[in-house]
């Protein structure tokens, strides 16, 4: 596996920079742009990460129409906000229904506009204008776009169906994405915006992951979807892979060993991928000059010991705490990767241990090992097949709209592969389960986001209003969401990593949840390397940068943190 460097993307005019959240596709991107500059090239830079931080990496305000760098000639960065974008978006499509429909179909139809999927198709309406300007590339050597739009965006855009007016009694499911009507006189722009992210001789589509399971997988997905389309302009960039350790550190060992198992279990497709990597810095990528760094050198400084931090609670802490309050619904929630399946693990046992009767609940059907030792311990396991009941929610969707007189499913077909369709598949059995809550302590890893249980009730409300029924809304979800909001009886913990980026996305499902009028207050910051006290230079100097974002987390949720040392097995 080669180094990164400028020459491998060099004959590119368009680079695409994507990854799940945390793998440094930022930091990245801006590497890449500022090296291009300072090779005496016009960079444009162009970022619609919701959770951007590009203002602390280059110390000054960058507008949304273009902001010269301060000591990068010939860098030009322009900050695209996907929210306002949404906002704008999801208004121009409800607006001409106000007055004409009930207030729970208007609801109803917010609702359904107001998901990751809906910033994601604004994003790429804003950004479509730089990938087709024809000055903007007669202006600049390079464009690159920190975040690449995903499969699914891409091919609903490109969906006739898609284009049409609201469905005024739209009952074939919970959409995350609504129509899209209004964008519909952009059609053209997003065509030839589709057909230059494809061709090769422009445009390059850089994946990045970390050498970690959970972000190799992501990468996979990402790249099988875009193959697909007909995306196959594709590079892996392993970003933050570890040399072999310098010294005797048991944590430097246990780290390096731990990435390569990762690269070794690599999924095939990608193993066969041109592949290049970038070495583990220490430092933090909150400087132009620390960004320039990144891909020459890590001038590294020997690290003292960083200050210890107190004021956290032990797991063993939180677990004492939820039992002592009588809690009988227990979800771990946070982007993959960051060990919230682990927590779900240890909560239940814990609890199991303080007598409660538990029930764990997964969507994780590979996790043997964690299910042996639950059996092992007297609780009760229910492993939820996600396909299975995915394609059970997708059969009762095709059938309303048959019922209803669709006969084009194009638009329902893509909508059913969209992730709040996955997401709100897996809810209802997740409902099922937690009804034996009355008698037993419920554990279940991986919560419903606040869009998910939005759209639900806004479902069950215009089933009832509109249809003059109780809809078909299954009862186990009706009784569950009050329980949900019944800070008493339920208890949601975020799990993060004391990094900028899962901080950041921790902090939108917090305020996703209290949207829902759901309580949130525990968290639990994972793979802390300032706990684990190595001796190792490299890690020192990593440790001490985790210190902000610990002290972040503090004050999000009022000292309501529990921090756990960097383990292999988490």
């Amino acid at each position: 596996m080669k180094e990164y460097t400028i020459q491998e993307v060099e004959q590119q005019k368009y680079l695409f920079f994507t990854g799940k959240g945390g793998v440094g596709k930022t930091s990245l991107a801006c590497a890449t742009a500022i090296a291009m500059a300072d090779m005496g090239e016009k960079v444009l830079l162009i970022s619609t990460d919701p959770a951007s931080n590009l203002q602390d990496v280059f110390h000054q305000d960058i507008s949304q129409h273009g902001t010269q760098i301060k000591g990068v000639e010939g860098l030009t960065v322009v900050n695209l906000d996907p929210v306002k974008a949404a906002d704008e978006y999801r208004e121009s499509v409800v607006a001409p229904y106000r007055g004409l429909l009930p207030d729970s179909a208007i609801a109803n139809m917010e609702e359904q506009l107001s998901g990751s999927c809906t910033v994601e198709i604004a994003a790429f309406n804003q950004f479509s204008d730089f990938l087709t300007n024809a000055d903007d590339a007669h202006k600049y050597d390079h464009i690159i776009f920190d975040t690449a739009p995903t499969g699914h965006t891409l091919r609903m855009l490109q969906l006739p169906t898609a284009w049409s007016s609201f469905i005024k009694t739209s009952k074939h499911g919970a959409s995350c994405l609504g129509q899209l009507s209004g964008l519909e006189e952009r059609k053209g722009v997003y065509r030839q915006a589709v057909d230059n992210l494809a061709d090769g001789s422009k445009t390059k589509l850089i994946l990045v992951s970390r050498p970690q399971q959970a972000a190799l997988k992501e990468a996979d997905r990402s790249s099988r979807e875009l193959r697909r389309l007909g995306i196959e302009n594709q590079l892996l960039v392993v970003n933050g892979l570890m040399s072999s350790p310098r010294n005797n550190d048991e944590l430097a060992s246990e780290m390096y060993s731990s990435q390569q198992q990762a690269l070794s279990a690599m999924p095939s497709a990608l193993a066969e991928m041109e592949t290049l990597y970038v070495p583990l810095r220490s430092y933090d990528m909150n400087t132009v000059d620390n960004i320039r760094k990144m891909l020459h050198t890590d001038s590294l400084v020997e690290a003292p010991p960083s200050e210890s931090i107190d004021g956290y609670k032990s797991l063993d802490d939180l677990i004492l705490s939820i039992h002592d309050a009588g809690k009988r619904v227990v979800f771990t929630m946070g982007k993959g990767g960051v060990g919230k399946t682990t927590i779900a693990m240890q909560m239940a046992l814990g609890l199991k241990r303080l007598g409660d009767d538990v029930l764990l609940t997964t969507t994780d059907p590979a996790n043997h090992l964690n299910a042996q030792l639950a059996l092992q311990a007297g609780i009760e396991m229910a492993v939820i097949d996600e396909q299975k009941v995915l394609e059970t929610y997708k059969g009762e969707v095709r059938k309303k709209a048959r019922e209803a007189g669709v006969t084009d499913f194009s638009y329902i077909e893509e909508d059913l592969r969209s992730p709040c369709t996955q997401e709100i598949a897996v809810f209802r059995r997740f409902a099922e389960i937690v009804m034996q809550a009355d008698n037993k302590t419920v554990v279940i890893d991986t919560a419903p986001t606040g869009h998910a249980l939005l759209l639900l009730d806004s479902t069950q409300s215009y089933d009832r209003q509109i249809a003059h029924s109780e809809g078909d809304t299954p009862v186990a979800v009706r009784r569950l969401l009050p329980r949900l909001r019944d800070k008493s009886q339920s208890e949601f913990i975020i799990v993060t990593l004391p990094e900028p980026t899962p901080v950041l996305e921790a902090q939108r499902l917090r305020d996703d949840l209290e949207r829902a009028g759901i309580h949130q207050q525990w968290w639990v910051v994972n793979q802390c390397l300032i706990l684990n006290c190595s001796t190792d230079s490299f890690l020192r100097a990593k440790a001490k940068s985790e210190t902000k974002w610990i002290e972040e987390v503090r004050h999000i949720t009022k000292g309501h943190f529990v921090l756990r040392p960097w383990h292999k097995k988490q």
